[in-house]
């Protein structure tokens, strides 16, 4: 028992001495610090890496001190640099699977849980997000994107007032496949009252054409059948002009089309000019520039709460709800405008948040 007892307190001595040694190391790089020696003449002449000179001195720096400060809790699993590894490998490749991400820490010798690596991307701000959904953008569609931009970038409000934005949409029956929170306990997951009712196929939708100004929304038409181009300029001879002199447009107005082919068909940019219509010229792939989508945004979510049994319900539904978008709305999606284009602008042509 006594040799015990002997070993102990000759292991507590050596330990002591040690870390007495290393404290006179670390106030020697001090010393000479204050001195004005540099990082590599200090590392050369306590024969220490350098990098561990400038730890010392950065750390007497923040704390005034080169004694051990007491740590705060179990020491982290990860190394910093495996740490910073993870951190660069998510931040060049978003994509990148958590699984994937496991595999390359086991790979240097470091194997850590998913929610280890999760809690590291977390501390630095990274989170997995389900990705956007935006429109494919080619080297063509973004030079003509921002030159779009531009080019507008000097018009007056007055002239976005002047402006009628149309687009088609297809509303489904059940098509608001958004998920919903449901509190229930774990056994009770298929009870009626905890589900979402589906059908096949979605239960069937409608097409709709609308249109709107800062003034307000103008026409809103069910599309019966495919549209082709013969229909799409008979809903424009119907609609169009009724829409432009509800809204208070007058006749120099400007009209906004999408790019899709049975809007520039021949025969319908012929009606435009025979109609003295200015259409606005548009970069393809470019719906985040048409304010419009944010009112087919509204006028979906509004009619899903009305809950459609059919289809005429829901063509019904969709005209109320249309009917009823303020004024307001409207108004400030076209004054804020030129930060859609600002925007493109600081993307050089490629997607916006809008």
């Amino acid at each position: 028992m006594d040799s015990i007892c002997e070993q102990q307190f000759s292991d507590l001595a050596a330990d002591s001495q040690l870390d007495l040694d290393t404290r006179q190391v670390r106030d020697k790089v001090i010393e000479k610090s204050k001195a004005g020696l540099g990082y590599k003449k200090i590392s050369q002449a306590l024969n220490i890496p350098r990098s561990t000179v400038q730890a010392i001195i950065q750390k007497w720096k923040e704390y005034g001190t080169t004694v051990n400060l007491p740590r705060q809790g179990r020491p982290p699993k990860l190394t910093g640099r495996t740490r910073r590894a993870l951190i660069r490998n998510a931040a060049k490749r978003p994509m990148v699977t958590l699984d994937e991400l496991q595999r390359s820490t086991a790979q240097v010798g470091e194997s850590v849980h998913r929610t280890t690596i999760s809690r590291a991307l977390h501390k630095v701000g990274l989170y997995g997000r389900v990705a956007r959904r935006k429109p494919l953008l080619t080297e063509n569609h973004k030079k003509s994107r921002l030159q779009f931009a531009t080019s507008h970038v000097g018009d007056t409000a007055n002239m976005w007032k002047k402006v009628l934005w149309s687009d088609e949409t297809k509303t489904e029956l059940f098509g608001q496949n958004a998920k919903r929170y449901v509190w229930r306990k774990t056994t009770t997951a298929h009870h009626s009252e905890h589900t979402i009712p589906t059908v096949t196929y979605g239960g069937g939708s409608i097409l709709l054409w609308g249109c709107f100004s800062s003034a307000g929304t103008g026409k809103l038409v069910r599309v019966d059948g495919k549209m082709d181009g013969a229909k799409y300029r008979a809903i424009l001879e119907e609609n169009l002009l009724e829409s432009a002199k509800d809204l208070r447009l007058g006749r120099r107005f400007t009209f906004q089309q999408d790019n899709h082919p049975k809007h520039k068909a021949r025969a319908t940019m012929e009606w435009f000019k025979t109609k003295h219509i200015h259409v606005l010229e548009w970069p393809s792939q470019s719906p985040d520039l048409n304010p419009i989508e944010n009112l087919w945004q509204d006028l979906k979510t509004a009619v899903h709460k009305c809950c459609p049994s059919n289809l005429t319900e829901l063509e019904l539904f969709c005209k109320e709800e249309w009917a009823k978008i303020s004024v307001c709305r409207c108004a400030k999606l076209v004054e804020t405008y030129p930060k859609r284009l600002a925007a493109v602008t600081a993307a050089k042509g490629g997607s916006t948040k809008y």
